[in-house]
C-alpha cells in the first residue's frame, strides 16, 4: 500500500482531474463555435441523420444553447468545488474540510448525548449490565456495528472465528476477562511444529492422537504412536490436552475446533501453524462503550444467569 501514497500519486490524480476538466470546457468550446445548419428535405421538413428506430427517427438539430450553458456552469461549479474542498491529490481545500474531521464531530456530539448513560453503566457490575435489558441492547448495536464481521450477526462464529454463544473460551469467559480481550485485544500464535515432530508421519501420528483426545475416530495404531510425540505440545496444551487459558492455548480433549476437527485439518495447523488477530478496541470505543459491549459478550453465553440477575434485581 506504500506505493500507493507517495507524492507521485497526487501529481498523477491532480493532472488527471484538471486535464478531465478542462477537455470538457474545450469540446464545448469548439461545439460552441461550429454552427450546424440543419438541412431541409425534399418535401421541406427538417433533415435527419438517416438513424430510424422502431419509427422515431433523429433529425439533425444543433444542441440548444441553454442545455450547452448548463455544461459550462457544471465545469464552473467543478473548478470552484476542487478549490474549496479536497479532490486534487493532496490538496485540502481552501475551507480546510475533511470526512475525518466531520466523522470525529459527529463522535463529539454522540459523546455528549449518550457519555453519560455509558457513564452509568461503567460504575456497574458487567453481570448487573447484563441484566439490564436496555443494556444489553445497546450492547447488541455495538456488537453488531464492530464484531459481527468476524463473530457473525448470531454471534456463532465461523472458521478461524470463535463462537462466543458457548461455553469454551481460549482465555477463559470471565466478564472482566471478556472486557480485557475487547479492551487490549488478542494475538494467538500457534507456531509450526512439522520441524520439532520430525517426519510426515509423525505429524499424521499425533493428528491422530490428537483426535483421540476428544473421542473423535482415528487409527489407533497411529494414534499410539503419536502419543509419546505429542509431548511437544504438551507446553501450551497441557500432557492430557485441556489446553491452558493463560496462553490462549485452546482444549484439544472437546469437540470445538477454531478451524475444524478433521485429521487433515489438524495436520495442516501442526504443519502450517496459525495466527489469530483480536484487535483491540480501548481507543476506537473507549472503556465504558466496551463495558456495555463486553456484558452483551457474556450475556451470550450466560443468558439465564443474566436473566436471574433481572429477576433477582426486581
Amino acid at each position: 500500500m506504500s506505493d500507493f501514497t507517495n507524492e507521485f500519486w497526487s501529481i498523477y490524480i491532480t493532472v488527471l482531474t484538471v486535464l478531465g476538466i478542462a477537455g470538457c470546457a474545450l469540446l464545448l468550446w469548439a461545439q460552441a463555435k461550429v454552427k450546424i445548419e440543419a438541412p431541409v428535405g425534399a418535401d421541406g421538413k427538417p433533415g435527419t441523420t438517416g438513424h430510424v428506430y422502431d419509427g422515431l427517427e433523429e433529425y439533425n438539430n444543433p444542441m440548444p444553447r441553454w442545455w450547452m450553458w448548463l455544461f459550462y456552469i457544471t465545469i464552473v461549479f467543478s473548478v470552484i468545488y476542487l478549490v474549496l474542498y479536497p479532490g486534487l491529490g493532496s490538496y485540502a481545500g481552501k475551507l480546510g474540510w475533511a470526512s475525518t474531521g466531520q466523522y470525529h464531530d459527529e463522535l463529539k456530539k454522540a459523546d455528549a448525548d449518550y457519555g453519560p448513560l455509558f457513564d452509568k453503566y461503567l460504575q456497574q457490575d458487567i453481570r448487573t449490565v447484563a441484566a439490564d435489558p436496555q443494556a444489553r441492547a445497546i450492547g447488541e448495536r455495538l456488537f453488531l456495528t464492530y464484531c459481527a464481521q468476524c463473530h457473525g450477526s448470531d454471534a456463532r462464529g465461523s472458521k478461524g472465528f470463535p463462537n462466543l454463544t458457548d461455553k469454551d473460551w481460549l482465555y477463559g469467559g470471565a466478564p472482566d476477562v471478556i472486557k480485557t480481550t475487547i479492551l487490549n485485544g488478542r494475538n494467538g500464535q500457534m507456531p509450526s511444529m512439522a520441524a520439532a515432530l520430525g517426519t510426515d508421519k509423525d505429524v499424521e501420528n499425533v493428528a491422530h492422537y490428537v483426535m483421540t483426545l476428544s473421542g473423535n475416530t482415528a487409527d489407533p495404531i497411529k494414534a499410539a504412536f503419536g502419543k509419546s510425540k505429542f509431548a511437544a505440545c504438551a507446553a501450551c496444551h497441557g500432557a492430557e490436552g485441556k489446553g491452558n487459558p493463560m496462553l490462549g492455548a485452546p482444549n484439544l480433549s472437546d469437540k470445538v475446533w477454531l478451524y475444524g476437527g478433521s485429521v487433515e485439518t489438524v495436520m495442516e495447523t501442526v504443519n502450517k501453524g496459525r495466527n489469530n488477530v483480536m484487535p483491540s478496541f480501548k481507543d476506537f470505543l473507549g472503556e465504558s462503550k466496551v463495558h456495555v459491549l463486553a456484558a452483551y459478550v457474556w450475556s451470550l453465553s450466560n443468558e439465564t444467569a443474566a436473566s436471574g440477575a433481572v429477576v433477582g434485581q426486581k
